[in-house]
């Protein structure tokens, strides 16, 4: 019997999601800043596989905070390097 596991459905993790191209635009213009200046997230993460992301994708997440209400964050994924 396999069960496969949702890690988005944890109450421990938040929300992920894809960024379109516009709305990575539109972040970078806001900040001042490149990708690569972006927090990293390696592609193999379970909560980005479990999105579909790719390398070069930039993810939003989403975090419920009790002092800010909602708490949003950004990683460029990458993918691992070989060993």
């Amino acid at each position: 019997m396999s069960t496969k596991l949702n890690v988005l459905k944890h109450d421990m993790v938040p929300d992920h999601e894809i960024m379109s191209e516009e709305e990575v635009s539109a972040l970078l213009t806001t900040y001042n800043i490149t990708t690569e200046q972006l927090p990293k997230v390696f592609h193999d993460d379970p909560a980005v596989k479990s999105i579909g992301a790719e390398a070069d994708n930039v993810i939003r997440i989403i975090r419920v905070s009790h002092t800010a209400g909602r708490a949003e964050s950004y990683r460029l994924v990458v993918k691992r390097p070989k060993k």
